[in-house]
C-alpha cells in the first residue's frame, strides 16, 4: 500500500514528492483546544512523513499565518474549527472543514480525508464544523446548530460599537443640548448638539443592517453581505422606504440575516456555465439573493407586519379606560418586547396619542422604556461570570444609555440570547408600567427614562422611580435566573456549555515560532511581567541566572505537590487552592474555589489525555499563580475522552491579568501536554524537585 507520503501529488520529475498540507485550528471558547489540535495535527504529520504547517486562530490571535506560497504550495488544507475561518483564501485548493476535537482525536483520519476533500470554490461559505467531509446524522445537526449560533454572535459583535457609539452620542446630546416640548426632546437648528444627536441617530440607522448583514456574511461569506444589510435596513427602517405601518425591528433584523445567509448558500449550490462562475460572487448572486430578499419581504413579510401593527393599534386603543394597573403591565410589556419593533411601537404611539388627554399612559411607557437596558446592564454587574467581558462593557454603556430612555442598549443583550433576555425584558416592563400606572405617575412628553423627570415633564416623580427600580431589578434577577437554568439543562443534557466568550473584538495579535509552535508570545501588560522567550537565553546567561523559570516564575516548587489526596473534582480543585496559597498570592482561598468550580459549571477543565486545567480569573489572587498536582488513581474530570485526570495544573490569575497573561499560560500548557513523551516524564518524575526539571520544558 502507497503511503500518504509516498502518493502522486504532481510536480517534480518523478510525479512523485512529499505530501503539503496546511491546516488552520480555532476554537472561540477555549484556547486549549485550539494549541492541542495544533499539536496532534502536527505529530501526525510527523509520523506520516508529511510537511504541515498549522495556523493557529486561538483568542490572543492568529499566529504562524500562512504566506501566499504556502497556500500556493500546498496539496490540501485542513479547517478543524469550532469558529469562522476565512475561507476564500483557499479557493483553488481541496479544503476539508471540521470541529476542533476532530483535530484532537482523529488527525490521521483528518490527513486521509483532506487528499479527497472538494475543491474550495472561489468565493464560499466560511466556519468551520459544517463543511466538507462532516458526518451526517445527530452530528451534522449539532454543526449546523453551533453555525446558526456562530452567526448570530457574528452579527452581535458587529453591532455592538453602533450601538454604544449611537446611544452614547445620543444620550449625551439630550444630556446637554436637549428641550422637552409636547413633540418631545428637540434641539436647537444647527446647533452643535443637533449635529450630534444626528450623528449618534446615524449611529442608530446603521445598527440594524451591520447586524443583519454580518449574520448572513458568516453563513454565506461575502455574497451575503449585501442582501443581509439591505434587508436589516428593511427591517429598520420600511416606514420611510416603501410606505409600510411598521418596521420589524431587531427580530425582523435576525430573520432577514438568516434568510439572506442562507439564500446565498443555497444559489452558491446551483450548477452554472464555467463562463459565468468567475462572475457568481460579485455580480450574479448579490444581484439575485437582494432582488428575491428584498421582493419577499416587501410582498410577504412587510404585509403581515402591518396588519398586525394596525390591530394591535385598535385593539390597544380600546383598552385605555381599562384598569390602569392591567393597562400599564400591558404597555410595560409591549415596550419591552422588541425594543424598537412593531409591539413597541405601537405601544408607544398609543401613549403618544394621548398626551394631552391622558397623560398616565405615557407615565406607564415611560417608565417601561428604560428598564431593559438598566436591568441587562444591572443584571452583567450581578452574575459576571455568565458574561464575557465585551458584554460587561455593554452592559456599562447599556445603564448609561438606559438612564435617557434609549432601550436600544438592550439589543445586543437580546439577539445574543432572546429565550432569556426577552421574556425578562417583558416581566420587568410590565412591573415598571403595572406600577406607574396604580401610582397614576404622568408624563407629558414622548421620552422615556429617569432623564425626563430631570426635564420637569413627570407628576409623580418618587413612584415613577420606584417603578422602575423595581423594573430593573426583575428584569435582572430574571434574565441572571433563566441563564442558569438554561445552563445547567444543557449540563445535564451532556450538551457542550460555550464559555461567556461569543464576542472577541479587538483582540490583539499574538506571535508564534514555525509550524512546530513552540512559544506564544503574548503582548506584555502591565498586570504581570512578560516571560523572556526561550529563543533569547543563552546557555551563559542561564547558568548565570540559575535553572530557568517555569511560565515566567508562575510556577515554582512550592505549587508542586507529586500525589493529590483528593478523590473528587471539587475537593481537588480545594486542594489545588490550598497549594496556591502556599506562595501567600492568594487573598481568599474560599473564593477562589468558588470561582474555579463556576468556571467548571460553565464546562469542563478536563483536556482528555488524562489533562485538566481547572482555571480562575479572580481579584483572590494578587498575581498569577499556577500549580501542579498528580493522581495515581485519576479524578473524574468530565473529559470529552472520558479520560480521568491525572496530570492537573491550576491556573489563578487576577481580573487585571484575565487577558493575555491568562491566554498565554493557557497556550503554551496545552501545546506542551500533547507531548506524550513529556507527559509520561511528568507521570515518571520521583518527586517534586524531579517535576519541577520536567516542568521547565514548557516554554
Amino acid at each position: 500500500m502507497t503511503s500518504p507520503a509516498e502518493r502522486p501529488v504532481g510536480g517534480g520529475a518523478s510525479g512523485h514528492r512529499r505530501l503539503k498540507l496546511l491546516a488552520v485550528t480555532a476554537c472561540p471558547t477555549g484556547i486549549a483546544h485550539t494549541y492541542m489540535a495544533a499539536e496532534k495535527l502536527q505529530q501526525a504529520a510527523d509520523r506520516l512523513g508529511i510537511d504541515m504547517k498549522v495556523e493557529t486562530q486561538g483568542s490572543i490571535g492568529a499566529e504562524n499565518v500562512f504566506t501566499d506560497n504556502d497556500v500556493r504550495g500546498a496539496d490540501g488544507i485542513i479547517i478543524a474549527a469550532d469558529k469562522e475561518v476565512d475561507r476564500e483564501r483557499f479557493a483553488g485548493k481541496r479544503v476539508l472543514s471540521t470541529g476542533v476535537a476532530d483535530g484532537i482525536h482523529r488527525p490521521e483520519e483528518l490527513i486521509e480525508r483532506v487528499q479527497g476533500a472538494p475543491v474550495q470554490a472561489g468565493a464560499a461559505a466560511v466556519g468551520g464544523g459544517g463543511g466538507s467531509g462532516g458526518s451526517g446524522g445527530a452530528g451534522g445537526d449539532a454543526r449546523e446548530r453551533s453555525a446558526a449560533y456562530k452567526a448570530l454572535m457574528n452579527g452581535v459583535s458587529h453591532m455592538i460599537p453602533f450601538v454604544v457609539v449611537g446611544g452614547l452620542l445620543l444620550a449625551v446630546s439630550i444630556a446637554l443640548g436637549g428641550h422637552t416640548t409636547p413633540e418631545g426632546i428637540t434641539f436647537a437648528p444647527d446647533s452643535f448638539w443637533y449635529y450630534v444627536n444626528a450623528l449618534g441617530g446615524l449611529g442608530f440607522k446603521l445598527m440594524l443592517p451591520i447586524f443583519s448583514g454580518y449574520i448572513a456574511h458568516a453563513l454565506g461569506d461575502r455574497p451575503a453581505l449585501v442582501p443581509g444589510m439591505i434587508g436589516g435596513f428593511l427591517a429598520a427602517d420600511a416606514v420611510n422606504i416603501y410606505g409600510a405601518d411598521a418596521n420589524a425591528g431587531f427580530l425582523g433584523a435576525i430573520a432577514t440575516g438568516f434568510l439572506a445567509g442562507y439564500l446565498v448558500v443555497w444559489i452558491k449550490k446551483l450548477k452554472v456555465p464555467a463562463f459565468a462562475q468567475p462572475i457568481m460572487p460579485i455580480i450574479v448572486i448579490p444581484i439575485v439573493s437582494t432582488l428575491a430578499l428584498g421582493l419577499f419581504y416587501i410582498y410577504v413579510i412587510g404585509r403581515p407586519i402591518s396588519w398586525a401593527f394596525m390591530q394591535l393599534t385598535d385593539w390597544l386603543n380600546g383598552l385605555t379606560g381599562s384598569s390602569a394597573i392591567v393597562l400599564g403591565a400591558l404597555i410595560g410589556l409591549m415596550i419591552a418586547f422588541d425594543m424598537g419593533g412593531p409591539v413597541n411601537k405601537t405601544a408607544f404611539l398609543v401613549a403618544v396619542g394621548l398626551i394631552g388627554t391622558n397623560n398616565a399612559v405615557m407615565g406607564m411607557a415611560a417608565a417601561a422604556i428604560p428598564v431593559m437596558p438598566l436591568g441587562q446592564g444591572l443584571a452583567t454587574l450581578m452574575r459576571r461570570k455568565f458574561y464575557s467581558v465585551q458584554e460587561r462593557e455593554t452592559g456599562i454603556a447599556a445603564l448609561f444609555m438606559g438612564f435617557f430612555g434609549i432601550s436600544e442598549g438592550a439589543i445586543p443583550f437580546a439577539a445574543a440570547r432572546p429565550a432569556q433576555v426577552i421574556p425578562a425584558n417583558m416581566l420587568g416592563g410590565a412591573v415598571a408600567g403595572a406600577i406607574a400606572g396604580l401610582a397614576g405617575v404622568e408624563n407629558s412628553v414622548p421620552h422615556g427614562g429617569p432623564i425626563v423627570s430631570l426635564f420637569g415633564a413627570v407628576s409623580g416623580v418618587g413612584m415613577f422611580f420606584v417603578a422602575i427600580a423595581v423594573g430593573v431589578v426583575v428584569t435582572a434577577v430574571t434574565t441572571n435566573a433563566l441563564i442558569g437554568i438554561k445552563l445547567r439543562k444543557d449540563r445535564a443534557a451532556g450538551r457542550k456549555v460555550p464559555a461567556p466568550e461569543p464576542v472577541l473584538v479587538g483582540v490583539g495579535t499574538g506571535t508564534g515560532t514555525g509550524a512546530g509552535g513552540a512559544a506564544v508570545v503574548a503582548r506584555g501588560t502591565s498586570a504581570a511581567p512578560a516571560a523572556t522567550p526561550a529563543a533569547e537565553a543563552t546557555p551563559a546567561a542561564e547558568a548565570e541566572a540559575g535553572p530557568p523559570e517555569v511560565l515566567s516564575g508562575y510556577l515554582t516548587e512550592r505549587t508542586v505537590k507529586p500525589e493529590l489526596a483528593a478523590d473528587s473534582k471539587g475537593a481537588a480543585i480545594r486542594e489545588m487552592a490550598q497549594l496556591l496559597a502556599a506562595t501567600g498570592h492568594v487573598r481568599d482561598v474560599d473564593e477562589l474555589v468558588r470561582v474555579a468550580l463556576a468556571r467548571e459549571a460553565q464546562g469542563t477543565t478536563g483536556l482528555g489525555e488524562s489533562i485538566a486545567i481547572p482555571h480562575a480569573k479572580t481579584d483572590a489572587v494578587t498575581r498569577p499563580t499556577v500549580g501542579f498536582a498528580r493522581s495515581a488513581e485519576g479524578i473524574e474530570w468530565g473529559a470529552p475522552d472520558g479520560t480521568k485526570a491525572r496530570l492537573v495544573f491550576m491556573i489563578a490569575v487576577p481580573e487585571a491579568a484575565a487577558g493575555d497573561e491568562h491566554l498565554r499560560i493557557l497556550a503554551l500548557l496545552s501545546r506542551k501536554l500533547m507531548d506524550g513523551g513529556f507527559r509520561e516524564r511528568l507521570r515518571a518524575a520521583p518527586d517534586g524537585a524531579a517535576i519541577l526539571d520536567v516542568l521547565r520544558g514548557i516554554r
